[in-house]
């Protein structure tokens, strides 16, 4: 595991072995945080940064978007989904497959346990 950026605790990707996102059909965005090692993966869910309001803060949508935010034990995951502001494929839309919506999550900075 690698050290610590502060003693106020260190980022998600410094942690997690693989953040990402993807479409989940036209109108939602899921994400997979992913862990392994278990250590790790329990330290990020007792710290209870991976939460709906957290998540609605990070990509400044109403807490209600965030339609799914749980571990998954026995996969050392998270699975976030949230409503797409527009959906996929739209004028607006900047990224049609959500491949690249994930980045917000890698600055959750995990408190030092």
């Amino acid at each position: 595991m690698s050290a610590p950026l502060s003693n106020q605790g260190e980022t998600l990707d410094k942690i997690a072995k693989v953040i990402r996102s993807k479409n989940a059909g036209p109108f939602e965005v899921t994400f997979d945080i992913m862990f392994d090692d278990a250590a790790a993966y329990q330290r990020v869910k007792r710290s209870g940064v991976i939460e709906p309001v957290r998540m609605a803060a990070a990509y400044n949508i109403p807490v209600k978007d965030v339609l799914v935010c749980k571990p998954f034990d026995a996969a050392l995951a998270f699975k976030v989904t949230i409503r797409r502001p527009v959906s996929s494929g739209d004028l607006m839309d900047t990224d049609v497959y959500g491949c690249q919506q994930h980045v917000p999550l890698t600055a959750i900075v995990v408190p030092v346990a």
